[in-house]
């Protein structure tokens, strides 16, 4: 079969389609590949500065989806069925062998390019916005680096739940696209953001910010909390880990809350299935994961130079030609 191989650590360079054996399916779930989703942690995986360090030769990807081969009898799927699946690597390949655990059907109205951007991106807001930040409708929701993967889907996400988003993005001419996305109001992410967003808040300040940049953006997304505002971590896509200081913490009353999806994973693997059967049921009410880059396998890393040149405006998916 075709895989995209890591060769060497230089990100997106150190990688090639290969000829590679298929893979041991003993225990696990066959899934032919139709659809594999492009994230942030493949990135950084192919430059060896993600938590998960293998060393090469390796195929990354870690959202898949596809029609199972073969499955275990217990398993609970038959070939034939149409599913999707996270996992820590493989998915850059016509074929990948995944535990059962971490393979879940396709809902009904997704194609497999959809199904497979449902995965990291959309569970980590799901967990992030539901469980760590309790998001009641109404609510405001401030969404930073609102056009990349993780940013459009806590807009779609906070919107199903019935908030009020303001979309705050950095890439000129992304306005139209966020808008189609759900955001009520988008604020370029430059100088006087936080006081903008004051004004769209009538200087009540928003309930919950999204924050998966860091950086520069972080003191004034602390800024623009209302009291028992919530701010949540989901990463450093802008290079460097901020802090804070206890006592803006304190006085103002709010909250800075961490929502690691995968570390969560470690500690309570039931989540996984939870969380899907609840983005299942917003599928079922009208969510649709919005993707805006296809790329043939052989294209990954193509795909991943373009994600990180922040030309991607979405969710990018690699399919099968």
């Amino acid at each position: 079969m075709k895989a995209v191989v890591v060769s060497e650590l230089t990100g997106p360079a150190g990688m090639a389609l290969q000829e590679v054996p298929e893979p041991d399916a003993t225990g696990k779930v066959l899934i032919d590949v139709r659809a594999t989703g492009v994230c942030f942690p493949d990135l950084l995986i192919s430059y060896g500065k993600y938590q998960l360090r293998p060393e090469p030769p390796f195929i990354p990807g870690a959202e898949v989806a596809g029609v199972v081969v073969s499955a275990p009898d217990d398993s609970g799927f038959a070939v034939g069925d149409r599913v999707l699946a996270m996992s820590d690597l493989g998915g850059y390949a016509e074929r990948v062998a995944i535990a059962a655990s971490r393979v879940m059907p396709i809902p009904a109205d997704l194609s497999f390019e959809e199904a497979a951007s449902l995965i990291i991106n959309y569970q980590t807001m799901e967990f992030a916005l539901s469980r760590r930040a309790s998001l009641v409708a109404g609510e405001t929701v401030v969404v930073l680096g609102a056009a990349g993967g993780v940013g459009t889907a806590a807009i779609q996400l906070a919107k199903a739940h019935g908030a009020r988003v303001i979309a705050v993005v950095r890439r000129a001419g992304a306005d139209e696209f966020l808008r189609e996305l759900g955001a009520d109001e988008v604020v370029a992410l430059d100088e006087g953001w936080a006081a903008r967003v004051g004004e769209l808040t009538e200087n009540r300040g928003a309930n919950v910010v999204v924050d998966p940049v860091g950086g520069d953006a972080f003191d004034d997304a602390v800024r623009v909390l209302a009291p028992e505002g919530r701010l949540l971590v989901i990463g450093f896509a802008g290079g460097g880990i901020p802090s804070v200081k206890v006592n803006r913490v304190l006085f103002r009353n709010i909250s800075i809350v961490g929502a690691a999806w995968g570390e969560f994973l470690r500690t309570d693997p039931s989540a996984l299935a939870r969380t899907h059967a609840d983005l299942t049921e917003l599928v079922g009410k009208g969510l649709r994961p919005l993707v805006k880059a296809r790329y043939p396998l052989a294209d990954a890393a193509r795909a991943l130079a373009d994600l990180e040149a922040g030309q991607v405006l979405g969710k990018a998916v690699l399919v099968r030609e």
